[in-house]
């Protein structure tokens, strides 16, 4: 059976942009970029020239990005060298829907002698706009743009000015494919497989005037020796579907916000006891998430599998230690049953139209069974 994807939030198909100049790379770009013969230089050549592409794609200067090896990295990296750069620790201020890389800085940086502070959301998973109000020594401010789960949207501009002083380290992940990146950041966070980019490639963003310095072992070095050795070919792939994406975004968005609205009425129309959790209207174009009451996530996502589609859990930031989604807790809604459609450049309204006939179905079986 051939399965429909939906699961893009988790990483979006390659993009033929990516695969195209990838293959390309491979040839030309293996050697390392650091090494002063043809070969090392020819890579170098081709980094740079990745570099300036996505700087362009951002808004940002050449000299201000840096190619990861995952979006994870360039969090840590991101939060923990702002920290770093400070004589004293102060405190981690983040949102309390943050990706799961955020939390884990928050708790690397209180074992080392550091606070973090947590950061209510209201029930649409929204932070507020003046976060810090009350919040003593901020040493740095975490807010994504847009959240993976829900797909709420952050007001990144007005917090920004409202933290003005406090370095904004924003994770962009979620939003990039679909929509520019906001403004007013400090320190800008992507991961290249959300965009149609492939795994194992990052991207960190440091504005010129923000400090920082390496947190991790090894020499108090710039941030891009920091980082370590470049997946140059990975990188050029970055940026070319970055390019590609950013040139078909205004239409493919308003081709999502289409599918996911239809979803969103027919599964509130089809299911009973179900709650779509996150801003109805402010919000990612590709993302719905639903709960269903008295239904198991897991046996829904494995029923679901069976029936040729792959979705992913939001009843569990890591489904496999079996907790309920941090995100969804945090909101005040229901935490279990609960799943993510996302989709991509090539969801189809067919395959869309196929999912909803065969959803109700087995939501009831599932309830059926378990009554």
């Amino acid at each position: 059976m051939t399965q429909t994807y939906f699961d893009g939030a988790t990483a979006q198909p390659p993009h033929p942009a990516a695969q195209d100049a990838y293959a390309a790379a491979l040839s030309e770009g293996w050697a390392g970029p650091g090494r002063l013969y043809t070969l090392g230089r020819r890579s170098h050549m081709l980094l740079e020239a990745a570099r300036r592409s996505v700087a362009d794609a951002l808004g940002a200067a050449p000299d201000e990005v840096t190619f990861t090896s995952s979006g994870t990295q360039a969090v840590h990296a991101g939060i923990l060298g702002v920290i770093t750069a400070r004589s004293e620790p102060g405190a981690l201020a983040h949102g309390a829907v943050e990706h799961s890389s955020v939390l884990h800085a928050a708790q690397w940086h209180e074992r080392s002698g550091g606070t973090s502070v947590e950061l209510p959301v209201d029930r649409l998973g929204r932070v507020d706009p003046d976060p810090l109000a009350g919040v003593e020594d901020a040493a740095v401010l975490a807010v994504q743009s847009a959240n993976h789960e829900v797909g709420t949207r952050q007001p990144i501009t007005e917090i920004a000015a409202n933290a003005e002083g406090v370095p904004l380290v924003c994770d962009a992940a979620a939003s990039l494919p679909w929509e520019p990146a906001p403004a007013g950041w400090s320190v800008l966070a992507a991961s290249a497989k959300k965009w149609g980019g492939l795994s194992g490639c990052g991207v960190l963003v440091v504005r010129k005037g923000t400090r920082w310095r390496n947190p991790f072992p090894g020499e108090d070095s710039s941030l891009q020796e920091a980082i370590g050795e470049v997946d140059v070919p990975a990188a050029v792939a970055a940026a070319a579907a970055l390019r590609a994406v950013a040139a078909e975004r205004d239409e493919l968005s308003k081709r999502m916000r289409d599918l996911t609205d239809h979803l969103r009425r027919e599964i509130a129309a089809s299911i009973p006891e179900v709650e779509l959790p996150g801003d109805p209207d402010d919000r990612l174009p590709h993302i719905v998430t639903f709960s269903c009451l008295g239904v198991d996530g897991e046996v829904l996502l494995g029923e679901l599998n069976k029936a040729g589609f792959a979705v992913s859990s939001g009843s569990a930031c890591a489904s496999t230690r079996l907790r309920p989604s941090h995100v969804l807790q945090a909101m005040g809604v229901l935490s279990h049953g609960n799943v993510r459609i996302s989709l991509h450049r090539e969801t189809t309204e067919d395959e869309v139209e196929r999912f909803l006939d065969v959803l109700p179905g087995i939501v009831a079986d599932i309830r059926r069974i378990a009554s």
